[in-house]
C-alpha cells in the first residue's frame, strides 16, 4: 500500500487532510511555504473572516475536531442590512433558527496546524516549492530561511492543497490536453477594523453578518471572540468611485462619510486600516483533470478557487477533504489511480456549481438585500419552507445547511425562479393564502416544481 503523502501547503484545507489521512494510517508530511504563523505575526489586513456552515462542520467532525472549533467560533443567525437612510432590516438565513459560524482564519488554521502535530503529521516550513515533475513526483524549491535549494520525493502520493497558485497546478498546465481558466472580477477587497466597546462589548449585533450594500460595492463585518469586527471593503479597482479615486486621506473620509456614516464611526484606526493594508485581487479558477494517474492530485482552491460571496470556499474544500476520505474508506483495494478517478468524478461539477453560486451571491449581497422586490420574495421563501417542509426548500437552504451536491443546488434556482415568478406575479401572498383556490394552484405549481427538480437531479 502507498503509505507516505506528501501535502503542498498547511493552509486549512492541506491541515485537515492531513489530519484525516494521518488517522488512516499514512504518514503525512506538508511542505509549507510560509514560515509558522503560529510564531510569526500575521500579514496585516489580508483575512476575510471565514463562515463555516454545515459541509464544513461535518468534516471537522469526520476528523474529531468539531468540539475544539466550536470553542472559536460565532453563531450568526442571518444578514443585518445597513442602509444609507439609517434603517437596518435583520434578515435570517434559515427557517429555523440556522445559523452560519463566524470564525477567525488565522485561529482556525493555527488550532488545525496545533491537531495535525499532534495526530503525527511533520510540517516543514519555510520550503517553497517552485517546480514539481508530475510523472516521478519529484518536487524543487527553495528553503526561504537558509536559500539553499531542496528536491523533495520521499513519498508515494503528492496532494496539493496549495492555494489558487498551486505549484502543482503549475505543472499540471503545461500537460496536454488539461483546461485552465482563471477570472478576476472588477472588485478588489481592503481589510478594515472596528474593535470592541467598553469591557469587549459588542459595538454591532453579535450574532449577524453586516452588510452596507450600496449597488456596485459594498461593507461587510463579521463578529470576532474578542468583541471586535474585522470588516472587508469590496471596492472596484478602477472607476468612480473605486480604489484608484480613493487614494488620499480625504477621498477616503469623504468617501466612507458619504456611503458607510455609521460603520465610520466606530472605525477609529480607519485611515492607518485603510492605507496600511493591501488591497487584493479576487479569482476563479476552473480547472481539469484534477488528478495525474496513481501519483498526484489537487484539492481546494487549487482545484477550484472562488471568490468569498458565498462563504462556501473553507466549506467546500473541508467537503472535498470528506469525500476523497469517504472514497479512501470505501475503496476495498486502496489504489490511489481508483480513489483519485472517483473522487474527481464526485467533486469536479461541485467545484464548479459553487464557482458559480459565489459569483451569484455577489450581485445579490451588494444589489438586492435592500430591494423590497427581492426582500419579498425572501420572505416567501421562508413561508414556501415552513409550509410545505417536504417541496421547498430555497437555493441558500441547499448550500449552507444541508449537504445537497452543489450542482444540484443550483441546478434548482431557474426552477425556484419559475416557482416564485408565478407566485409573486399574483400578488400578495399573505392574501392569496386565505383563497383556497389560490391553494389549489400553489399545490400545482409545487407539484410542477417538485417534478423538475427531481429531472434535475436525474440529468
Amino acid at each position: 500500500m502507498s503509505n507516505k503523502i506528501t501535502i503542498l501547503g498547511a493552509g486549512l484545507v492541506g491541515s485537515l487532510s492531513a489530519i484525516l489521512l494521518q488517522q488512516r494510517g499514512y504518514k503525512v508530511t506538508i511542505l509549507e511555504r510560509r514560515p509558522d504563523m503560529r510564531t510569526e505575526a500575521l500579514s496585516a489586513g489580508k483575512s476575510i473572516n471565514l463562515a463555516m456552515s454545515m459541509r464544513g462542520w461535518a468534516a471537522l467532525e469526520m476528523a474529531g475536531l468539531k468540539a475544539e472549533i466550536e470553542e472559536i467560533a460565532i453563531p450568526m443567525y442571518g444578514r443585518q442590512i445597513h442602509n444609507l437612510d439609517g434603517t437596518s432590516p435583520f434578515q435570517a438565513y434559515g427557517k429555523n433558527n440556522e445559523a452560519i459560524y463566524s470564525v477567525s482564519r488565522g485561529d482556525l488554521n493555527k488550532k488545525l496546524m496545533i491537531l495535525a502535530e499532534k495526530s503525527g503529521v511533520k510540517i516543514k516550513f519555510n520550503q517553497r516549492v517552485d517546480e514539481a515533475d508530475i510523472q516521478r513526483n519529484l518536487l524543487k524549491g527553495i528553503d526561504s530561511l537558509t536559500q539553499e535549494p531542496f528536491a523533495f520525493s520521499d513519498h508515494d502520493i503528492v496532494i496539493a492543497a496549495d492555494g489558487a497558485f498551486s505549484a502543482l497546478r503549475n505543472a499540471y498546465v503545461k500537460k496536454d490536453r488539461f483546461n485552465y481558466s482563471q477570472f478576476y472580477i472588477e472588485h478588489g477587497y481592503k481589510e478594515l477594523f472596528i474593535p470592541a466597546g467598553e469591557n469587549s462589548s459588542f459595538l454591532l449585533e453579535k450574532t449577524a453578518l453586516h452588510i452596507w450594500p450600496r449597488k456596485n460595492f459594498m461593507l461587510i463585518a463579521l463578529p470576532n471572540f474578542d468583541g471586535s469586527f474585522t470588516c472587508t471593503l469590496f471596492f472596484p479597482f478602477e472607476g468612480n468611485p473605486s480604489f484608484q479615486s480613493t487614494q488620499t486621506k480625504e477621498e477616503a473620509i469623504t468617501f466612507f462619510k458619504t456611503y458607510f456614516p455609521d460603520a465610520l464611526e466606530l472605525m477609529p484606526t480607519f485611515i492607518e486600516d485603510y492605507f496600511r493594508n493591501p488591497t487584493s485581487s479576487l479569482v476563479t479558477v476552473k480547472c481539469f483533470p484534477w488528478i495525474h494517474d496513481d501519483k498526484n492530485m489537487l484539492i481546494g482552491d487549487a482545484a477550484h478557487a472562488i471568490v468569498p460571496f458565498y462563504g462556501q470556499g473553507m466549506n467546500a474544500g473541508f467537503e472535498d477533504c470528506r469525500i476523497l476520505m469517504e472514497t479512501i474508506d470505501d475503496s476495498t483495494n486502496k489504489e490511489w489511480g481508483q480513489i483519485f478517478a472517483t473522487y474527481q468524478k464526485a467533486r469536479k461539477n461541485n467545484g464548479d456549481a459553487v464557482a458559480d453560486l459565489a459569483l451569484q451571491n455577489f450581485i445579490e449581497m451588494r444589489d438586492l438585500v435592500g430591494d423590497a422586490v427581492f426582500l419579498s420574495r425572501k420572505k416567501i421563501e421562508k413561508q414556501l419552507g415552513t409550509l410545505y417542509p417536504e417541496q421547498f426548500n430555497s437555493v441558500y437552504e441547499m448550500v449552507s445547511f444541508s449537504h445537497t451536491p452543489y450542482h444540484i443546488a443550483i441546478s434548482c434556482q431557474k426552477a425556484q425562479d419559475k416557482l416564485l415568478h408565478r407566485i409573486m406575479s399574483k400578488g400578495d401572498f399573505d392574501t392569496n393564502m386565505l383563497d383556497e383556490n389560490f391553494q389549489v394552484e400553489l399545490g400545482e405549481w409545487l407539484r410542477e416544481y417538485s417534478e423538475e427538480l427531481e429531472e434535475r437531479k436525474e440529468n
